[in-house]
């Protein structure tokens, strides 16, 4: 299907691996000209290198995106810019007795502060050029919270709020707003906090890591093109329409009926 957004200028953050990666690799075959980030100049590059090879424009900035710094960085480099796919490591597994007020001060910073940031550097932009998507990589934790990923949560939970009002001020000029909600993903990521929950049970990593998977209906884990592709979608022009939503995507984890 054509997604109706090639040549469009796309800023996908935290986009060297894992679910960033996904989408800047799904937008780049729609034919987007794709701004790629990450904090490592090596790993940023084979990710630009791979992406190339179908032909797309690729951009690679290396930066922090959760400094002031690295956010102009890649603004400068992306121009006016169409798309934002908003993504940012989150806090790690703690129990919330041991997150300090520095703590929890950096965790909403990453994970809400700096996306608002940066919505708020391009939203007026597309609503003067009557076009915009953006699409901000939140949790499934945010709607069935994990105890542990407390501030995590916490965080992502506050931007979908603060932006819940936000998307319905702006879809009138075909801008959209949507978050979505990602359940348990094949990433380094994820290998690694069943790392860190084999060392803390003393079980071993493979049995850690199949009690998970059986624990999903879908009896896996997703991948990232997968989540890529529902990223494309959203910002197609097909999703003009869908507006102010957390799209869960997590083979079926989390048991609601909303």
């Amino acid at each position: 299907m054509d997604l109706g957004i090639a040549g469009r200028t796309a800023l996908v953050c935290a986009s060297s691996k894992g679910l960033g990666k996904g989408c800047a690799k799904a937008l780049a075959e729609a034919g987007c000209r794709v701004i790629i980030n990450g904090r490592t100049m090596a790993s940023l590059e084979a990710t630009a290198d791979e992406l190339r090879h179908s032909g797309a424009d690729i951009i690679a900035i290396a930066a922090d995106v959760g400094t002031p710094e690295g956010r102009q960085a890649l603004l400068a480099a992306a121009g006016p810019v169409d798309i934002l796919v908003n993504n940012n490591g989150g806090p790690p597994f703690r129990n919330f007795r041991e997150v300090d007020r520095d703590a929890m001060i950096a965790g909403v910073d990453a994970n809400m502060i700096t996306p608002i940031e940066l919505i708020k550097a391009v939203i007026d932009g597309m609503c003067e050029r009557g076009f915009g998507r953006i699409v901000n990589i939140t949790s499934s934790s945010v709607k069935a919270p994990i105890a542990g990923l407390d501030l995590s949560s916490g965080a992502r939970a506050g931007l979908t709020a603060f932006l819940a009002g936000v998307a319905r001020t702006v879809a009138m000029h075909n801008v959209t707003i949507n978050q979505i909600m990602p359940g348990a993903f094949d990433t380094d990521r994820l290998k690694s906090n069943f790392e860190r929950a084999a060392q803390s049970s003393g079980a071993p990593v493979d049995t850690v890591t199949a009690s998970r998977r059986k624990a999903i209906p879908a009896q896996r884990f997703g991948t990232a093109d997968e989540f890529g592709a529902l990223c494309a979608f959203l910002c197609s022009t097909q999703a003009a329409y869908i507006t102010g939503q957390s799209i869960l995507i997590d083979g079926g984890a989390v048991v609601t009926t909303l």
